[in-house]
């Protein structure tokens, strides 16, 4: 079992005792943990939008309280899984502040963008989520490698995109509402997409595996991750088309 978030990694489901059946992961738990998440973060999310709406100059530390801080609660939790039940909130409010206050911001320049965003967000979730329950997207080998390596390739062109930042360099069209920059944007939301799918396979087994119950915490952190990724991926290239 692989998958291209990295919080939910085969590592991080292996070497556990088996436990009782009361205390084990189950797919309905960690779906009822995904809901609570993304009411925190909605409520975080509304927060930081307000504050936009009423000044917009008193976001920007939100932003970088969200951002460098939910990255920071992230890693903690990828490394130390056992105590997501407490950072895996944490994560989502700090991700809420992040993205009421750059939602905003799209908002702001393009009306009614993020609501575009949040439905198409929400329906790439559960059409893909019928799509795998019905088997009509399979999760072989060669599919799990295939979406795991395009994931790393993104990542790595957004970390060379950021580091050219402060040296004057950008990688051409990545930023741009060009023809070529809407069409990666168009590859990065599919790539991001397709993440769903491993994170409800890896999910799905790890229940299976009988993994303790704080795992379904973890999973519905995992879970979270990409669902945001894929939000502001979309809210980008509704940018790029609204742009033009």
């Amino acid at each position: 079992m692989r998958s291209g978030n990295p919080s939910l990694k085969k590592e991080a489901f292996e070497k556990f005792d088996t436990v009782g059946s009361g205390q084990t992961m189950t797919i309905q738990g960690t779906v009822n943990k995904t809901l609570i998440l993304m009411l925190l973060l909605l409520a975080t999310f509304v927060y930081s939008w307000n504050q936009f709406v009423s000044n917009p100059g008193s976001v920007l530390p939100l932003i970088l309280i969200g951002a460098i801080g939910g990255l920071i609660v992230a890693l903690i939790t990828i490394f130390v899984p056992k105590i997501s039940p407490f950072t895996a909130p944490l994560y989502a409010l700090l991700e809420g502040l992040f993205l009421g206050a750059i939602s905003a911001q799209y908002e702001a320049q393009y009306g009614g963008i993020v609501f575009q965003a949040v439905l198409l967000t929400m329906g790439v979730l559960f059409s893909l989520l019928f799509a795998y329950k019905s088997g009509f997207i399979k999760v072989t080998q060669n599919f799990r490698m295939g979406v795991v390596a395009a994931t790393g390739a993104i990542f790595l062109v957004y970390v060379f995109s950021f580091i050219g930042g402060f040296f004057g360099f950008n990688i051409p069209h990545l930023h741009e509402a060009t023809p070529i920059g809407i069409a990666i944007s168009v590859v990065i939301v599919i790539i991001a997409a397709l993440n769903l799918v491993l994170d409800f396979d890896y999910i799905e087994n790890a229940a299976s595996s009988r993994v303790p119950k704080y795992f379904e915490w973890y999973g519905a952190f995992g879970l979270l991750v990409t669902l945001v990724w894929l939000y502001l991926e979309i809210l980008r290239l509704l940018s790029k088309l609204r742009s033009r």
